[in-house]
């Protein structure tokens, strides 16, 4: 068949807008990084997700060959942070420390976060998961998970306390605690973990149910007493310290999780770079013991698997939300 010359130049025209589409993510993986990558952190420094960040920070800018700079973003449980990275280029040079409450919990508390922790995100990597620890002052007068249930239960307004915001893994780990024990708990969030901490130590609050991460270094300075974990075992980092449902609270279980993302649209080759680094990050033995000494169970599984399981989550607990009534207006 015969072609004119308008039609053969329509037709090299289609061909080489076809080839240069397929190219264009094989080159910018080709050439990815070349400039200064961003790593939100939508928390307040302190915090697991910030030491977390830092970490990777230090670790990938040297096997990637650019720095990688930290930028909290705190506010919202996470979701201010969030909504900030979901706006920004995919092109791999913006990520964002991803966790249970910016990417599973808020979008069912929240009436508009600003972004769908699953379609406007690509999933990198999930660094590990943390149960939280229940810890009050240590010159509290409240010594342990008993005493707590008592003065809980005994008092009309209840106890108080605090977490890094609406609907993170601390607000719910509290509000499941008070629920069992059929008490009234006020509930007092901050922007960060480092801000509630300094609010429990300063006598602000009651007690918190923190990240073991961001509470480690106080309870081993002896300044906050550990009274429970909120997984189902013991922690590594505390394993003198009971579990809840050890304590009474039969069935109770709260797991947090750190994992990072890049704004949906990110090429899955620039995805796999960054999730290569990150993995190698947490092969290094320095890393691993400093991660594993504040409670982490590192994980270090890639996109695909994060996918399935931040999707999970999101179902699960919409449903623990829509059980406790918990919604920000």
């Amino acid at each position: 068949m015969k072609l004119n010359r308008k039609s053969f130049l329509l037709a090299l025209t289609g061909a080489l807008t076809l080839g240069m589409a397929v190219a264009t993510p094989a080159t910018a993986a080709d050439d990815w990084p070349n400039k200064p990558i961003t790593y939100v952190v939508p928390f307040a420094p302190g915090g697991a997700t910030d030491i977390l960040g830092r970490t990777y920070s230090q670790m990938i800018g040297q096997t990637l060959g650019v720095p990688v700079v930290v930028e909290n973003k705190p506010g919202t449980g996470g979701s201010l942070g969030s909504a900030y990275a979901s706006r920004a280029k995919p092109d791999g040079y913006t990520v964002v420390g991803g966790t249970i409450s910016s990417h599973s919990i808020n979008v069912s508390i929240y009436p508009d976060i600003g972004y769908d922790p699953v379609a406007s995100f690509v999933p990198v990597i999930l660094t590990g998961t943390l149960p939280n620890v229940l810890v009050v002052r240590a010159d509290s007068d409240i010594k342990s998970v008993d005493d707590l249930i008592a003065k809980a239960t005994a008092k009309e307004d209840g106890v108080t306390y605090g977490s890094s915001g609406v609907g993170s893994s601390q607000h719910l780990a509290g509000a499941l605690f008070a629920g069992m024990i059929d008490a009234k708990m006020l509930h007092v969030p901050y922007k960060g973990s480092s801000p509630s901490l300094q609010a429990l130590v300063a006598g602000d609050i009651d007690l918190l149910f923190d990240n073991i991460t961001s509470a480690m270094p106080l309870i081993e300075g002896g300044q906050l007493r550990a009274l429970a974990v909120t997984s189902s075992t013991p922690a590594d980092a505390l394993p003198n310290v009971k579990p809840l449902k050890d304590q009474g609270l039969k069935g109770y279980e709260v797991v947090s999780w750190q994992a990072v993302f890049a704004p949906a649209g990110t090429p899955r080759p620039i995805v796999d770079k960054l999730h290569k680094s990150m993995y190698a990050a947490l092969q290094q033995p320095a890393v691993q013991e400093r991660l594993k000494s504040l409670g982490l169970t590192i994980s270090g599984a890639g996109p695909d698997e994060l996918g399935a399981f931040q999707k999970a989550e999101v179902a699960k607990w919409a449903e623990v939300v829509r059980k406790a009534g918990i919604k920000v207006q």
